[in-house]
């Protein structure tokens, strides 16, 4: 059988095609990343008039800095808190849609819209449900003894962010879930369903290994989202306080670079940032894929 290949007349035009996307790139994520790696090497004065070379005195700087390897230790508490929650909430809506039959459509759009807010207004939707003064959650929270008060408690600061991060995130996992779920062959379910298998063992021991292709993606874009893009959440909710309780990685390199004008230590905190989160990408695809079940 003979398939059917399709061919350009114009040999520049396949490039021409790629060249918005990739002078997209270039401008907006390898030019950005080289100039942090060059100044990661350099130290800056903060009028920017003088540059010096420095060599790894600004890595050995941050490594000997007890705050840095404390914003380490909170950002992989935060990554995984905000994984597993918005993960398996995710996973938990997307078995009660796939359920419903007549209103799936209906429950799916309604679960999709927080993914549509940006992270800002996330950050202050939360902040207004948990201001110790005007929220609502904290008077219902007082009526069973327990006090919350996000900026003077380091605790409730970091569950704060995590709710808040973890709330934005779930949509997104949903659809994927979701998408899983309804490619599930149902033959498969009957036979076990016949065979004398309950629902819980059915999810097991069926959905959940056809369903490790998915949470393995899931996964990856989870921590890369915990990683970079919960900067907006953190700034509108905590800005990195009560003390530096939720001073994260990424909440750093904009504290140390923008606040601080510390500019070869926010480039350095950037790259080492970065190797993070390569590194921790290649753990999962070097040793998490060979349980997955394609």
């Amino acid at each position: 059988m003979q398939t059917k290949r399709s061919t350009y007349q114009n040999r520049w035009l396949p490039f021409l095609l790629l060249a918005p996307q990739l002078a997209i790139t270039l401008v907006f994520f390898i030019w950005p990343a080289s100039q942090a790696v060059k100044s990661s090497f350099e130290r800056t004065d903060a009028f920017g008039f003088k540059t010096t070379f420095v060599g790894l005195e600004n890595y050995a700087r941050i490594l000997a800095d007890p705050s840095y390897l404390n914003a380490l230790g909170r950002t992989a508490i935060f990554s995984v808190s905000v994984t597993v929650l918005s993960m398996s909430l995710a996973l938990l809506l997307a078995v009660c849609v796939n359920r419903v039959l007549r209103s799936a459509k209906f429950y799916t759009t309604l679960l999709v819209w927080p993914y549509a807010v940006a992270p800002v207004v996330a950050g202050v939707l939360w902040w207004f449900l948990f201001n110790p003064t005007i929220g609502l959650l904290p008077h219902l929270l007082d009526w069973f003894g327990i006090s919350w008060n996000h900026r003077v408690s380091g605790t409730q600061a970091m569950i704060l962010i995590t709710i808040a991060a973890a709330w934005k995130q779930i949509s997104y996992n949903f659809l994927f879930f979701l998408a899983g779920l309804q490619s599930v062959p149902q033959s498969l379910m009957e036979a076990a369903a016949i065979d004398g298998a309950g629902p819980f063992k059915r999810f097991w021991t069926i959905v959940l290994p056809l369903l490790s292709p998915t949470t393995f993606f899931l996964l990856i874009i989870n921590i890369n989202y915990v990683m970079f893009d919960t900067f907006g959440v953190i700034d509108a909710t905590t800005a990195g306080g009560p003390g530096q309780a939720t001073m994260t990685l990424v909440y750093k390199v904009y504290t140390d670079g923008v606040a601080g004008l510390n500019i070869g230590s926010s480039s350095a905190q950037s790259v080492m940032l970065m190797g993070i989160v390569i590194i921790l990408t290649f753990i999962q695809f070097r040793y998490v894929e060979r349980r997955v079940n394609y």
